[in-house]
């Protein structure tokens, strides 16, 4: 019985140095299987986290790439000035910029234009009036169109007289003798008129029963012109 205590002593200190060694490595266990579980961690999100910058740089890069293209499309709608169009490109440009020039240089590149552009506009001129020919060439011919005042000639009034001069070249003076009835008197009144006649061949002589024709003004004072001789005088 004496022995006992001293058995139970000596395991004592034993358990009791033993027992912060056996702590010690079941917590390094522990440790050690937290420690891959955190490595795991650690390699699985770094990858994704690279995925999903380049993602997002890689739409970043589309949308860069689109609003140019969508600047591009939307100028014809929007009908931008040269100047707001230079302003788009200078913008835009992503080039070196050019070596300083003197205006003698800017002079000659700018006459240069000028002469490109008078080309090209001379082509497309050229082109227009090429196609316009064609279809002038295919097109039916218009229909004439009618007049905006017809010709009409009206009935010239014919008269009878008798020459009482032709002293002057090629013109006799005509006495038109006109004998008509009172409209409300029912009296014969007698008048006479005296007119100027055309006589190309110097037919009619004073004296002669002739008859007249109204024509177009042929001088100051002619407006008849000789028919025929009707009676020689005697």
């Amino acid at each position: 019985m004496a022995d006992e205590p001293d058995n139970d002593n000596a395991d004592t200190p034993d358990d009791a140095a033993a027992s912060p060694a056996e702590a010690e490595a079941a917590e390094q266990p522990a440790e050690a299987a937290e420690q891959p579980a955190d490595a795991d961690a650690g390699e699985v999100t770094a990858p994704e986290a690279e995925a999903s910058e380049a993602e997002v740089s890689e739409v970043g890069d589309q949308a860069d790439e689109a609003a140019p293209a969508a600047a591009e499309a939307g100028e014809p709608a929007q009908e931008l000035s040269s100047k707001a169009r230079r302003r788009i490109q200078r913008s835009t440009h992503s080039g070196e910029a050019r070596p300083a020039r003197s205006p003698e240089e800017r002079h000659a590149e700018r006459a240069q234009e000028r002469r490109q552009k008078a080309v090209r506009r001379r082509a497309r001129r050229l082109s227009e009036r090429a196609k316009s020919a064609e279809r002038r060439a295919a097109a039916s011919p218009p229909e004439p169109l009618p007049p905006v005042h017809t010709p009409v000639e009206g009935t010239r009034r014919v008269r009878q007289g008798v020459v009482v001069s032709d002293k002057a070249e090629k013109t006799i003076t005509v006495r038109i003798d006109v004998a008509r009835r009172h409209r409300r008197y029912e009296k014969i009144v007698r008048s006479s008129s005296t007119v100027h006649a055309h006589d190309e061949n110097n037919e009619a002589h004073e004296g002669d029963v002739v008859r007249v024709i109204e024509s177009r003004p042929l001088s100051r004072s002619k407006r008849w012109a000789l028919v025929d001789v009707l009676e020689r005088a005697r």
